[in-house]
C-alpha cells in the first residue's frame, strides 16, 4: 500500500518555507494556502520566491503529486450575485496560476454558499459554471471539490452534490474531490463500523466515483454526528474514533492520494502522521 500522510502547513514568511515544515513533521504530502487566505489579492510571486520553493521541495523529498494548495475562504463560486460571482472567479483563476508557477498540481476549492438567497438547484448551477470559466482561463492543475459539513448555507454537504458538479464540468481532466472525514461525519455520513464505512464508501463510488478523489483531509470531530457544524479534533479524539482511520488507512482504494490532517494541534502532527501509519 501506497499511503501518503502529511498535514496543511503555514506559509508563514513566504509559501517556499511550507516544504521544509512538512518535512520537519516527517510528511510525505502536504496541503499550503498560496497567499493570505483571508485577502483577495495577493503580492505576485517573485522569480527567487518560485526558485526556492522548487528548490525546498526538492530538498522535502516530497513530490508535486502530493501536494494540495488550498483557495481562499472568501470564494463563493455560487455567489447570488453577478460581481461578487466574478470577484471569486477571478481570485480563483489567480490562485490556481500561482499552483501553475509553483508547479502545484491540485488545488483544493469550497464549492459556495447560496447565503439563503437563492435555491440548492441554482447555487449549483452557478458553481459549476464558475469552475468551467476558471478551467477554461487556466492550464493543468486540476480543482477538487471538497465536500462540507453542511453549515450555514454551505453547498457540497452531499454526495449527490459533488456528484452533479463532477457531471456538469466540461473537462472531466481538471476536476476531481477532495473528502474531509470530519466534514464527512458532521453532515451525517456514520462510518464508525466496519459495515457503515463500507456502505458509505460504497454510496461515494456509486454517486461521485473513486476516480475523481484525489485527495483527502483526515480529521476527527468535535461534534457529533450529523450536527452540520465543521469543528475538528485530533485523529482518534474525537466523536469519530480511530477505528475508522485504520480502515482507512487498510483501504487500498486511498491509495496513491495526498492525506492531508487539518486537525487541531500543529504540536502533534508529527504524532499523528505516526499513529495513521501504524495503523497499516
Amino acid at each position: 500500500m501506497s499511503k501518503y500522510v502529511g498535514a496543511h502547513v503555514s506559509i508563514e514568511g513566504g509559501v517556499f518555507n511550507a516544504p521544509l515544515r512538512a518535512k520537519t513533521i516527517g510528511a510525505k504530502a502536504f496541503a499550503c494556502f498560496t497567499k493570505n487566505q483571508k485577502r483577495w489579492v495577493g503580492n505576485p510571486y517573485t522569480a527567487e520566491d518560485i526558485d526556492k520553493f522548487k528548490t525546498n521541495l526538492k530538498a522535502s523529498e516530497i513530490s508535486s503529486t502530493n501536494i494540495l494548495a488550498h483557495s481562499s475562504y472568501l470564494i463563493n463560486l455560487g455567489h447570488h450575485d453577478e460581481e461578487n460571482r466574478a470577484q471569486s472567479i477571478h481570485a480563483l483563476i489567480d490562485e490556481i496560476k500561482r499552483c501553475e508557477q509553483l508547479g502545484i498540481e491540485k488545488i483544493v476549492v469550497h464549492p459556495g454558499s447560496h447565503l439563503r438567497v437563492i435555491t440548492e438547484a441554482a447555487c449549483l448551477n452557478h458553481i459549476f459554471a464558475s469552475l468551467n470559466e476558471a478551467i477554461a482561463a487556466t492550464d493543468k492543475v486540476t480543482l477538487l471539490i471538497e465536500n462540507t459539513a453542511g453549515q450555514g448555507s454551505n453547498l457540497g454537504y452531499r454526495f449527490e452534490h459533488l456528484g452533479y458538479l463532477v457531471n456538469e464540468v466540461s473537462d472531466k481532466n481538471r476536476i476531481g474531490v477532495c473528502i474531509d472525514t470530519c466534514h464527512l461525519f458532521e453532515s451525517g455520513y456514520d462510518f464508525r463500523t466496519k459495515k457503515s464505512y463500507e456502505q458509505v464508501w460504497h454510496q461515494f463510488g456509486s454517486i461521485v466515483g473513486f476516480k475523481y478523489l484525489k485527495g483527502m483531509h483526515l480529521n476527527d470531530s468535535k461534534n457529533d454526528l450529523g450536527s452540520l457544524v465543521d469543528r475538528h479534533d485530533s485523529i482518534g479524539k474525537g466523536k469519530i474514533g480511530l477505528e475508522p482511520f485504520k480502515f482507512l488507512m487498510q483501504d487500498p482504494r486511498f491509495d496513491g492520494i495526498p492525506l492531508i490532517l487539518e486537525t487541531i494541534d500543529p504540536l502533534i502532527w508529527d504524532e499523528e502522521i505516526k499513529l495513521l501509519y501504524g495503523l497499516m
